[in-house]
């Protein structure tokens, strides 16, 4: 590097880092660190670039690891940017160009330097070079200086202390990068770290104190979406033929331009995507999140994560309690935009999760805003895109919406808000719908979704629960989403059917359903003789019956006549014997849902009783069925109700006629002939060692989004390479 051009190509060849890495000892005073920090680097602009960047810096790296116990010159290189850190804040506010390039530059080496010894040695090994004193070679003294924790905590003052100007913009964005290659050890081991250096360090001792103030400065870096500065506002003119900076320091004329990160990223995502138009916002983001999901202390709960539970809004005026640490204050209503605003990311909708999950000021403030839709409409098309978005997204998109419905508030105000024309939603025409509405038929749409693609359980589970949530308080439903909630429900009760005709007949030697039927004996145990291969609806009834005589025991020995069919015990039940208690479990919840709205907002929903009376002939038909027989009867009472109605005013009603005598009916229905259920209420909870699930995520974000950082995929343990 230094004065001459330097390429990536050129690394392993040039002067300047053959003697960084060679066998002659550089003390931290003499001028070969002006020279060496004396260059201009051509920003990697692709994938490949910064693989090549790697590949070279790790020829660098393996000479300086064989040499760098005799030499010190790493903590010599270290010393010399620890140094001139403690100037770099004057030098901002004097302007000082060259200085704080250099102390830039010497800091992106570090940077590289330190990648690269994470993934090659174990944490044993890479303290032992971090903490070298000019002894014999392999004798390291327990209280020897140890410069790793100086230069975390060197970092972490930067972060915070460093006024954000266009000449400070790229330091800044370094030091969080190598914050976030401190901590990227976590990537090269399968199991989830739950004692590391980033746990010794991080989480007690001199960088403790920085906590809050670190939390905070990254979370307004996000909000503040801070862009680099303009091409033509560098400090540096860049010569034209791209070559390297000539350093002066007698005549201070400097050419050239140290621009060392690159938009792109891992991948080479395009630099116009949302969540990379601001590096230093992006990189915050994620390095607040690697915070936020360190595993605690064996004696130290995590502080990151406890700052981020405990901060208040600005407009608090209120004392934070003696008992909360790290506590600070933040604006709110800059937080929520920002949130609204970046939802495109994957990172952005994890915080968002985060903050409501785990900080009741946050939540309680975004649950009394008047513009929620703000919030919800974007989440909303991050589900209603299920095809598009890794199924990581989707679901913190669909726990942020099961937070958001255990509030009674927000599942009120919801149908209160009118929208005009929703362009992403292309199934309909929307012209105007309620957001509730809107939220109804994106997460049937969801739940939908997955049943016939991914059939990940727990996202349909969640999806029935924040409908569930809602249910009691569903209002003025559009005429759509009242006629999805039903035909989702029809869906399930159809396809039940056809199972238990697969499950319970699968030969196809019985000549007439009606022999079927006439060999049941009253106990059903002779339902294993029966060969016939079509149930037709007439019979549902029938076949319901007789399940509520010995239901569990009829299913098992279906269950095994089935196997006994397969001839082996190894071959797989098909996914219709196993979807059996999936559509049972979904039948069941949509059931209570239209329960709920029936019992507890009846007169508010003439659209959800049209449409349950349009598909009555099927819902009768599981009148008797034993799992559902004590939901059906407030359903089976309004259908016959309002049925009785319709037969009185005659035939070839209008959609309006009919409308009009569901409404005038519904005010005289006596409300206690339907039963009283207890409410439908689902509240979000974590498993029990939720690490497992975060840890590999976040890390996951970092690999693919953090900003000019690149780690070969063959090296990562912690997740694969074709994971969401």
């Amino acid at each position: 590097m230094g004065s001459n051009s330097s390429r990536i190509g050129d690394l392993p060849k040039n002067e300047y880092l053959k003697k960084l890495s060679g066998t002659e000892s550089v003390s931290e005073n003499d001028p070969f660190w002006n020279q060496l920090l004396s260059f201009s680097f051509p920003a990697p602009t692709s994938s490949t670039e910064l693989k090549l960047l790697e590949e070279a810096t790790i020829s660098v790296c393996r000479s300086l690891v064989e040499n760098n116990p005799r030499t010190g010159n790493l903590g010599a290189l270290i010393k010399v940017f620890l140094s001139r850190t403690k100037e770099l804040k004057l030098s901002a506010e004097c302007q000082n160009h060259i200085f704080i390039w250099q102390t830039h530059n010497a800091l992106f080496i570090i940077c590289c330097l330190l990648k690269v010894f994470i993934c090659e040695m174990s944490e044993e090994e890479l303290q032992l070079h971090f903490t070298y004193e000019e002894k014999s070679p392999g004798n390291y003294s327990s209280d020897s200086e140890d410069l790793l924790e100086e230069l975390l905590c060197c970092l972490m003052q930067l972060i915070t202390d460093i006024p954000l100007l266009d000449i400070t913009y790229e330091i800044s964005v370094e030091a969080i990068s190598t914050m976030v290659v401190f901590l990227s050890c976590q990537l090269f081991h399968k199991e989830v770290l739950r004692q590391s250096i980033s746990h010794k360090y991080l989480m007690r001792g001199p960088c403790l104190p920085y906590t809050s103030k670190l939390v905070k400065t990254l979370l307004y870096n996000f909000i503040r979406q801070e862009k680099p500065p303009p091409p033509g506002a560098h400090v540096f003119p860049q010569q034209s033929d791209g070559g390297g900076l000539l350093y002066g320091l007698a005549s201070g004329v400097a050419t050239g331009l140290w621009t060392v990160f690159t938009l792109g990223g891992v991948g080479s995502k395009a630099a116009a995507s949302p969540e990379l138009s601001s590096p230093l916002a992006n990189q915050s983001l994620l390095l607040l999140l690697v915070l936020a999901n360190l595993t605690d202390a064996s004696d130290v709960p995590n502080p990151y994560r406890q700052a981020i539970m405990s901060f208040k809004n600005t407009q608090d005026s209120s004392p934070f309690p003696s008992s909360i640490p790290h506590a600070f204050q933040i604006n709110f209503n800059s937080l929520y935009t920002a949130l609204c605003e970046q939802q495109t990311s994957d990172q952005a909708t994890l915080l968002l999760y985060t903050l409501l999950h785990q900080n009741s000021n946050i939540r309680t403030y975004m649950l009394a805003r008047t513009d929620m839709e703000n919030l919800v409409l974007p989440i909303l098309e991050i589900l209603y895109h299920v095809e598009e978005r890794n199924s990581h997204h989707v679901y913190m998109a669909l726990i942020i919406l099961l937070i958001l419905t255990e509030d009674d508030g927000f599942n009120r105000s919801i149908h209160e808000v009118i929208l005009k024309n929703i362009t992403w939603y292309s199934e309909r025409v929307l012209t105007e719908i309620s957001l509730g509405s809107l939220l109804i038929l994106v997460v049937i749409r969801t739940v939908q979704y997955n049943m016939t693609r991914t059939r990940d359980k727990y996202l349909h589970t969640n999806c029935l629960a924040a409908l569930a949530n809602m249910s009691a308080q569903f209002r003025s439903l559009h005429q759509y989403a009242a006629q999805r909630i039903i035909s989702y429900t029809c869906r399930h009760l159809r396809r039940y059917v056809y199972v238990l005709d697969k499950l319970y007949f699968p030969h196809s030697h019985c000549s007439t359903l009606q022999h079927c039927f006439s060999t049941l004996s009253d106990n059903g145990e002779e339902l294993l003789s029966l060969t016939c291969s079509h149930i037709l609806r007439s019979y549902a009834s029938s076949l319901f019956s007789l399940l509520s005589k010995k239901h569990n025991k009829v299913l098992e020995q279906a269950t095994q006549s089935l196997r006994g069919s397969l001839s082996s015990n190894d071959v797989p039940l098909p996914d219709y014997a196993q979807d059996l208690n999936v559509i049972e479990e979904v039948i069941r919840m949509m059931l209570e849902i239209i329960n709920s709205c029936l019992t507890n907002s009846l007169h508010h929903n003439p659209n959800l009783v049209y449409a349950l009376l349009y598909k009555r002939d099927l819902f009768e038909q599981f009148r008797t069925h034993p799992s559902f027989q004590d939901i059906m009867q407030n359903i089976d009472l309004v259908i016959t109700f309002f049925s009785s109605r319709l037969l009185q005013a005659g035939a070839e009603l209008s959609v309006e006629r009919v409308l009009e005598i569901i409404k005038q009916g519904v005010v005289a229905l006596p409300k206690d002939r339907l039963k009283k259920f207890p409410e439908l209420k689902f509240k979000y909870v974590e498993e029990e060692q939720p690490e497992e699930f975060f840890i590999p995520y976040v890390w996951s974000l970092v690999y693919n989004s953090a900003v000019g950082l690149y780690w070969n995929p063959q090296a990562i343990q912690l997740f694969t390479m074709d994971s969401d």
